[in-house]
């Protein structure tokens, strides 16, 4: 190992210990995650094992190495911090050359939890599939090239990308990861369910693109050489060995460009009137006045701000996720469609807390009922240029796959009561349990009001659930009797009606509370 390489380990352990002496929830955290991973990999491994012999086995394994790879890709993508190595352009000022840096880096990325978990999971699935000793001399350098693949994979990656993750707009790419996890979850159990019923079988196609495509092709030509296919077996491993090459080579040459060419990101801000722009677009339709003003703001934040965008961002993905899903699966319900509406009616809890300590400037514009009443108007307005269409579009949708359009204008109906509701509720829990988001880490309630968040959340669905209780049962009663088959679609004007007139009511009775409190909700949302 050369000075440099060794110097590279050390300091990315030094790295992991230094972070891990920062708290004791660090600590925890990081052990309790080490634990999980550890023996989820044991479990896999021993599954893995117990499939060999298995007709199917390779059909399998397969696409699981190649979704292992894809993992590997997109990890540094959402997760830019989770490796403080990955950031090449802090060794910029050390005299170091790309090549040498390539190989140090390449093994201060084998330490660590996600490199354990890839080589067991390479070990399983080659003992899966590997018969004879040839194959599994094979598959010991298949399990090697796969590791090394799928790390310079995520270092080719990451440099590539280094520019964009270190930005504003990088740091906002992470928002998307809750929704490529809820989607990727819901993709897998959907996968899983249609092989429980078909069996491994209709998995022989894919497998046989994917033992040709590194990282699976290390553990294809293992497969290989159990099937006496020698010839293709040394292919695949050749295969591996220059997508190796490849990477390293990419690698090197987005280090070389990090570390010698200017970081050009900032530059076109200095331009003369770069910082003089119009509004347009959106914002042109939008009404004039305090009202438009508002609407335009709450929607630059659900654009801008990071933690407001990774709530609506989660909000929508699962509105849809849930109904869809469902759907296709054939265990779903038209009615699935009103979590759209659920999940985002409740993005107008807390309205207060997304402005921070900069709630000062709108607490200074309101000095009269009639002021706060315009201001949580804006707000709700803004939600539903979004809200509306969405639901609209989640319920046909979802009405769409089950065929039952018929109780398309009752479940239409349904959702806007239940969505003027969660306005309601949401116009005054802002004004009456207002709480900080910070603005820095994951958190999302400031330390001490995790209660006072839950308090009015949890109040406040459970009070719109009480004031949708009309419409729900004359949705029930219709439905139970059969008497409203033929006046269904009345639910659709009478539930919008109703969700309109709530979120009035939730508005007008809210506004007094706020011009009345404004000193202790500016304290409130100032904590984070």
């Amino acid at each position: 190992m050369s000075p440099l390489t060794a110097t590279v380990v050390r300091l990315k352990l030094s790295l992991l210990r230094n972070g891990l002496r920062q708290s004791g929830g660090r600590r925890a955290v990081y052990v309790a995650s080490a634990v999980l991973v550890v023996a989820f990999a044991a479990l896999q491994l021993i599954g893995l094992i117990a499939l060999r012999g298995h007709e199917h086995a390779a059909s399998l394994v397969l696409p699981l190495v190649a979704v292992l790879g894809l993992g590997w890709a997109v990890m540094p993508l959402f997760f830019p911090a989770g490796d403080e190595t990955l950031d090449p352009t802090r060794l910029v000022m050390l005299p170091l050359r790309p090549r040498p840096l390539v190989r140090a880096l390449l093994a201060a990325s084998l330490v660590g939890i996600g490199p354990l978990f890839t080589v067991l999971l390479l070990a399983g699935s080659v003992v899966s599939v590997a018969h004879g000793a040839f194959a599994y001399a094979v598959g010991a350098v298949g399990v090697v090239l796969g590791l090394l693949v799928c790390v310079a994979l995520a270092r080719a990656v990451a440099a590539a990308n280094m520019r964009l993750l270190t930005s504003r707009r990088g740091r906002d790419l992470a928002v998307l990861s809750g929704l490529v996890v809820a989607v990727g979850a819901q993709v897998v159990n959907f996968g899983v369910q249609r092989l429980g019923t078909s069996g491994l079988g209709q998995l022989d196609p894919v497998a046989d693109v994917l033992r040709w495509v590194p990282p699976a092709a290390a553990v294809g030509a293992a497969d290989s050489a159990s099937d006496g296919s020698y010839g293709a077996a040394v292919l695949q491993l050749l295969l591996c060995a220059g997508a190796l090459a490849g990477l390293v080579g990419a690698w090197a040459a987005s280090l070389d460009r990090l570390m010698t060419a200017p970081d050009g990101s900032t530059l076109p801000a200095a331009e003369p009137g770069a910082g003089r722009r119009r509004s347009g677009g959106l914002a042109r339709l939008l009404p004039t006045g305090r009202t438009g003003a508002v609407m335009e703001r709450g929607l630059r934040y659900v654009w801008r701000d990071p933690k407001t965008k990774a709530a609506w961002v989660t909000a929508l993905a699962i509105g849809l996720i849930v109904p869809l899903f469902n759907a296709v699966q054939g265990t779903g319900s038209v009615y699935f469609a009103c979590f759209a509406a659920g999940m985002l009616g409740i993005q107008m809890y807390n309205q207060f807390g997304q402005d921070t300590s900069a709630f000062w400037t709108v607490a200074m514009t309101i000095s009269s009922p009639r002021d706060a009443y315009v201001e949580l108007r804006g707000r709700a307005l803004a939600l539903l240029v979004i809200t509306l269409p969405y639901v609209t579009l989640v319920t046909v949708v979802t009405t769409g796959l089950l065929g039952d359009w018929a109780r398309l204008p009752e479940v239409l109906g349904l959702s806007f009561a239940l969505l003027g509701a969660l306005l309601a509720t949401g116009a005054w829990t802002s004004a009456r349990f207002p709480y900080s988001i910070p603005q820095e880490g994951h958190k999302n309630v400031a330390p001490g009001q995790v209660g006072l968040a839950w308090a009015g959340i949890v109040g406040g669905m459970v009070a719109a659930a009480l004031l949708c209780s009309p419409v729900i049962a004359v949705s029930i009663w219709w439905n139970v009797t059969g008497v409203g088959n033929a006046w269904s679609w009345l639910l659709l004007p009478c539930g919008a009606g109703y969700g309109a007139l709530l979120t009035w009511l939730g508005l007008r009775l809210a506004a007094p509370r706020t011009a009345a409190r404004l000193p202790e909700i500016l304290t409130a949302v100032s904590k984070g």
